[in-house]
């Protein structure tokens, strides 16, 4: 009889154990299924700001060149700036 308790006290506490390990798994899996959505957010974002930045850096170029006399495409000499822009000079 005394054989027979002590089996069913070692079952109890490794059904026990396995249910915290299995909780524990659970709880992990949720958790880095957390991670990895905020993971993909930051990532969807640098995708997004890389997208603007290049479309600001192709709307500049255009602007820089728009300003370059006709027939020109490189930059000689400036050009006279506008009044309050920092680019006019005063002779």
């Amino acid at each position: 009889m005394a054989q027979t308790e002590e089996e069913s006290f070692f079952e109890k506490e490794r059904e026990k154990l396995s249910r915290e390990i299995t909780s524990g798994f659970e709880e992990l899996l949720s958790t880095t299924n957390g991670l990895n959505r905020k993971l993909e957010e930051v990532l969807g974002m640098t995708r997004e700001y890389e997208t603007v930045a290049d479309l600001w850096h192709r709307f500049h170029e255009l602007m820089k060149q728009s300003d370059l006399p006709e027939g020109n495409t490189t930059m000689g000499e400036k050009p006279p700036g506008l009044p309050g822009t920092g680019g006019h000079v005063v002779k």
